[in-house]
């Protein structure tokens, strides 16, 4: 069960890091649009599961691959952002949401 400071945490860096990925995500990925779906906070602030889904969804290990590669920079971009707000800038942990496939699929077969 998350506390209300988990969730206020976890909105916070999930609006920031959608913003970096407007702004800057481009330099990460190339012509795909990445969405962060989810944030997820440990108990104690310090590390952040983060799951994103990408558009089109061609060749989606290549580009977390990418990000994660790109994850350091990231979160100092992240800490910029929050450094008024937050004591620590959690560990950043990036995850393809794949839920938006699973809606397709089960919708797929409950068509046919």
């Amino acid at each position: 069960m998350e506390s209300t400071r988990q969730k206020k945490v976890s909105r916070l860096i999930q609006k920031e890091l959608a913003d970096i990925f407007l702004k800057r995500g481009n330099e990460f990925v190339h012509g795909k649009l990445v969405s962060i779906t989810r944030v997820r906070v440990s108990p104690d602030l310090s590390f952040a599961k983060v799951y994103i889904s990408i558009f089109p969804a061609t060749n989606q290990e290549d580009i977390l691959k990418s990000i994660q590669d790109h994850s350091s920079k990231i979160r100092f971009d992240l800490g910029q952002k929050v450094r008024s707000q937050l004591r620590i800038v959690p560990e950043i942990a990036f995850h393809i949401d794949d839920s938006l496939d699973y809606i397709d699929k089960i919708d797929k077969l409950l068509k046919s």
